[in-house]
């Protein structure tokens, strides 16, 4: 059994756990970082149809964790101006619409893609891909885990950035509040009639929540958003089982003729919708981050806004 010395021990290569590694890299604390895809799949992720919708601040910490210039231009597309709707109330509200946009929307696997090559050329920073954690043990003295191929990792930190559904965090017995909303959501990009003027929707309806997230910089110019389709399991089965033509045209069914004529579905992607809030955030010589210690609803759309804000806290801290 072979084992090893480090400083910080993060499970998990997701956005949260990469930017942590990022965010290290000058602090002459070495990291071990502990994954189950392969390196292939961390390097070039493939995409899961979700847009991260990033506020200002979130864009300057990617900036300063040297991952923002690494985005393809291209895929970050301004949000100017944001529309919530209610089906009973008469007007909309209002969001932003000033000089400066309000966010920026950037596809999560190129997040994903950034972070993974930002981290990667962090000093002392040791990546272990391919790789599954069996067994977690947290002392005062000295932090332990375990892999299936018999090494062993000694640190006097680990950090939990394994997800929602965190096995590391269920180990070491915090309890978590978890809520199954018994909803799906749908994500798909569609070519649309009316042109979205850098403007997102969050429309809540009866029996369905509906969000149209703009695209700017998308051929056709102006005509190409992400449709964010929320309904009960059993309604989405049947709206999956729908072909290209016969999806675009209740796509715009559903939203009430206001997109215009719809065309042009991308792939779909079907996500559950559970949320979870741990109980604690730390423990001995444990944290939890991002996903791990808060999973938000994703109509908030403030999940890795979140994260990222407990990336730059607990690397303050561990300085």
């Amino acid at each position: 059994m072979q084992t090893f010395e480090t400083d910080v021990i993060v499970i998990g290569a997701g956005p949260a756990g990469l930017c942590l590694a990022r965010a290290l890299h000058d602090s002459g604390l070495r990291v071990a970082l502990l994954e189950r895809e392969s390196e292939a799949s961390l390097r070039a992720p493939k995409s899961d149809g979700r847009e991260i919708a990033l506020t200002q601040r979130s864009v300057r910490l990617l900036r300063e964790l040297d991952a923002w210039r690494r985005l393809p231009p291209d895929e970050c597309h301004p949000l100017c101006e944001a529309r919530v709707f209610d089906t009973n109330a008469r007007e909309p509200l209002r969001v932003g619409g000033g000089d400066e946009p309000l966010g920026w929307l950037v596809p999560n696997h190129e997040i994903r893609a950034a972070a993974f090559h930002a981290a990667m050329a962090s000093a002392h920073l040791e990546l272990h891909a391919g790789v599954r954690v069996v067994a977690v043990e947290t002392h005062a003295a000295q932090a332990r885990v375990r892999l299936d191929d018999g090494r062993v990792f000694v640190a006097r930190l680990i950090v939990a950035a394994d997800g929602r559904f965190s096995e590391t965090r269920r180990t070491v017995g915090i309890a978590t509040r978890m809520h199954d909303f018994g909803r799906a959501m749908l994500v798909c990009r569609v070519t649309h009639e009316r042109p979205h003027d850098d403007t997102a929707w969050e429309w809540f309806d009866h029996g369905q929540t509906l969000a149209r997230l703009p695209l700017g910089r998308a051929e056709p110019a102006g005509h190409r958003s992400s449709v964010v389709l929320t309904l009960p399991a059993t309604q989405m089965r049947d709206v999956q089982a729908l072909d290209d033509a016969a999806f675009a045209e209740e796509v715009a069914r559903r939203f009430d003729g206001r997109l215009g004529a719809v065309s042009d579905p991308g792939e779909r992607h079907v996500y559950p919708l559970v949320g979870a809030w741990a109980t604690r955030f730390a423990d001995t010589r444990l944290a939890l981050l991002g996903d791990a210690a808060v999973g938000m609803h994703p109509v908030t759309a403030h999940g890795f806004n979140l994260g990222l804000l407990g990336v730059v806290r607990l690397a303050r801290e561990l300085r």
